[in-house]
């Protein structure tokens, strides 16, 4: 018999790992000393622990390997688990090489510029929004302070009553062969009313996202810090871009938190 150090230390494996293993009907000692507790395992039983080790350093769960020691290994089973855990790894090598590139790519900045960028960007899906909003169409950037505005003030004007209809203001930018035309409006679960469109902003599955602090006369600055991000991590917009105003009350903007949202795919 071997003693649980002697028996963890030819299978390098911890004490802590043998008793969880125990614990889950894994591998359970040959022997367990009623009055000291003490595990001691039979030599015959390595076989045993190399098998699990080996399907734990394959990525299979604890379900999965009680599973392969109880019903024996079926050539067909695991062939079909295998699969499953080739998508994963493959799925968490494309998320790691992304994660070095910005890793790399911040690198870079610090040693070019000797500084962070002013905005700190994130990648994320959006969901789908139901929207009680105005549209108009604007031929130059600098009519859409005096645009936005009166959208969200003409939808309020008829939605205010409706509890909670005001909580979450959105705008979306696409720009067309006519020019720049801005959707603003509420997110709306009521009943379509006179004056007000019921627009579906549809589902995103990934983009760049940023936080705009303070007024609004700056944020074409977040945007652009937006797109040369994305560019830099090889991405480019993909649909109409989003503003979602997390906190935009009263006249003085000094604490309004937008945050920036634009679709993108790989270029």
């Amino acid at each position: 018999m071997l003693s649980i150090g002697a028996f963890a230390r030819i299978g390098q494996v911890s004490h802590r790992m043998l008793r969880h293993w125990d614990a889950a009907g894994l591998l359970v000692p040959a022997r367990v000393d009623e009055f000291t507790g003490f595990r001691s395992y039979d030599p015959s039983q390595l076989e045993r622990l190399h098998r699990i080790v080996a399907l734990r350093q394959l990525g299979f769960g604890l379900e999965d390997v009680a599973g392969f020691l109880e019903a024996g290994v079926d050539a067909a089973r695991v062939e079909s688990l295998l699969r499953a855990r080739r998508a994963d790894v493959e799925r968490d090598y494309r998320l790691a090489a992304a994660r070095l590139v910005d890793v790399e790519h911040r690198l870079r900045l610090i040693e070019r510029e000797n500084h962070m960028s002013i905005v700190e960007i994130i990648e994320k899906s959006l969901p789908s929004l139901r929207l009680a909003a105005g549209t108009a169409v604007v031929q130059d950037q600098s009519e859409v302070a005096g645009v936005v505005g009166p959208l969200f003030d003409r939808v309020a004007a008829v939605i205010g009553s409706a509890p909670g209809a005001l909580e979450t203001p959105v705008a979306q930018y696409d720009m067309s062969e006519e020019g720049l035309r801005i959707t603003a409006g509420y997110v709306y679960t009521g009943e379509p009313r006179e004056g007000v469109e019921i627009v579906e902003l549809p589902p995103v599955g990934r983009s760049v996202c940023g936080v705009h602090l303070g007024e609004m006369s700056r944020i074409a600055e977040t945007w652009q810090a937006i797109h040369s991000e994305a560019i830099a991590r090889g991405l480019a917009p993909s649909g109409p871009c989003r503003e979602l105003y997390v906190r935009a009350d009263g006249e003085d903007q000094s604490d309004w938190v937008t945050e920036l949202q634009q679709p993108v795919a790989p270029v």
